[in-house]
């Protein structure tokens, strides 16, 4: 029902404008304030780099962020990756990632990019002292933060805004009345946007998700997806939707789907139940790092990775941006 008042497809939205004038009266008066300078907002000495998004929901913003890290580690330089880390609670914060920190505690994005790309990555709900744990731990010569565009309490350098090139901005309303967490203006004041899918516009750099191999969960075995057979598919992202249309293309028809809230936490006995014993259970990587705890035993769960690529040489202009800010 969501995705259709977001989408502009039911006409519901208009129950629902008050609110969102509310929203956006009130998320504009902390931008105001901080660019008045009525509120202060802290700097960091190490360069800062903001990947967010405009709209709620998956944007592909996470698979952006370890693109940039991975490009960046190739290129000599230190990265740091701070968080917010939504769907944790650490016992105390800030809370710097390491080989044994579950999702319980820090969150699934935050896991997935220390797996995935082996940079430190600290997650604070005050994302300024994430920063500070950061440079006293790691000591980084960049920082890239993982969501946080409207979080103007931390002063950053570079702003990358990911719009899903299928949905981009919906019916353009704020929450909740549309999908917008600022307006589409916004865009005027960043740095890059990076379209995921669909058809980029001009200024924008094109970008889409290359699934790889299917990896086992229990035994790390990998397989070209399409030999997987009786394919049962779960997904807790923000958008699963996107997830299920790439099995489809790959040419991978789900004998039945699941969609799961995104930063759902899961146990053993939810996923248990979502494949018969000759299905084969086939997840998203953000899910799989919150079942890798559990998945000794079940030998038919199995997780697609994607890959971000962006097209040259806009990509390639952007990274060189990032690399001059390391002095």
């Amino acid at each position: 029902m969501i995705e259709r008042i977001w989408s502009g497809k039911s006409p519901l939205y208009l129950l629902l404008l008050p609110l969102a004038w509310l929203y956006g009266l009130v998320s504009g008066a902390i931008r105001l304030s901080y660019k008045l300078g009525l509120r202060k907002a802290w700097r960091s000495p190490v360069p800062v780099v903001v990947v967010g998004n405009l709209t709620a929901g998956g944007n592909g913003k996470t698979p952006v962020v370890i693109w940039l890290v991975e490009q960046l580690q190739a290129r000599g330089i230190r990265v740091g990756v701070v968080s917010r880390g939504y769907g944790g609670k650490a016992d105390s914060y800030p809370l710097i990632l390491e080989s044994d920190t579950s999702t319980a505690q820090a969150g699934d994005e935050p896991v997935l990019i220390f797996q995935r790309t082996g940079a430190p990555v600290a997650v604070d709900p005050e994302r300024s002292a994430a920063v500070k744990a950061l440079i006293e731990r790691a000591r980084p010569q960049l920082i890239i933060t993982d969501d946080g565009l409207q979080h103007y309490a931390l002063a950053r350098d570079k702003e990358i805004v990911v719009v899903d090139g299928v949905r981009r901005f919906g019916n353009g309303w704020w929450l909740p009345a549309g999908p917008m967490r600022e307006r589409t203006g916004r865009l005027k004041s960043v740095d890059a946007v990076i379209t995921n899918g669909g058809m980029a516009q001009q200024g924008e750099i094109a970008m889409h998700l290359k699934p790889g191999d299917a990896v086992n969960l229990f035994t790390g075995e990998r397989r070209p997806l399409q030999t997987l057979q009786n394919v049962v598919a779960m997904a807790g992202i923000g958008h699963p939707p996107r997830f299920f249309a790439t099995l489809q293309q790959c040419g991978v028809t789900p004998l039945q789907t699941f969609s799961l809230a995104d930063h759902q936490a899961l146990t053993e006995a939810d996923v248990i139940k979502l494949a018969g014993e000759n299905q084969t259970l086939l997840m998203t990587e953000k899910d799989a790092v919150k079942c890798r705890g559990f998945a000794e035993g079940h030998p038919n769960w199995w997780y697609l990775p994607v890959d971000a690529h962006l097209a040259q040489p806009q990509a390639e202009q952007l990274l060189q941006t990032l690399v001059a800010l390391v002095k």
